[in-house]
């Protein structure tokens, strides 16, 4: 099971929007999801990439998504994040793993990359830089 840290520290104000979380570990995916939500990001929860296309094929309007990698179906976080490149090529893209390395995120239009573990900092540190030139 991967681990991501629960210390925070003081943030600027997130730049609030609604963010798709996207990650198969239940676990992490409560966490980041409810701090998100703490720091007033209004969050939409994914446990897989087939789930978040789905998502993102019904019409709900995100600011961001945040994508692990490695997920079960047949769409995993970088063909996810081809499917948003191609359908809203607008709508930035963070992606977490703890086995990619970060060139091949970013080459695929990824607007950040978190190596994991990662600190639920970090994660906001990265959506409020993904969204600050929206």
């Amino acid at each position: 099971m991967q681990t991501i840290s629960i210390r925070t520290r003081e943030l600027p104000p997130a730049n609030a929007g609604r963010v798709l979380v996207v990650e198969d570990e239940f676990l992490i995916r409560m966490i980041v999801s409810d701090y998100l939500r703490e720091i007033g990001y209004t969050v939409v929860e994914a446990c897989s990439g087939d789930e978040a296309v789905a998502v993102l094929r019904s019409g709900v309007l995100f600011d961001v998504v945040f994508t692990d990698v490695r997920m079960p179906g047949s769409t995993d976080g970088l063909a996810l994040l081809a499917y948003v490149r191609a359908t809203q090529p607008g709508l930035p893209v963070v992606v977490t793993s703890g086995h990619l390395l970060p060139a091949l995120a970013l080459a695929g239009g990824a607007v950040e990359f978190l190596a994991k573990p990662c600190g639920l900092e970090q994660v906001a540190e990265a959506l409020c830089a993904a969204t600050s030139g929206r």
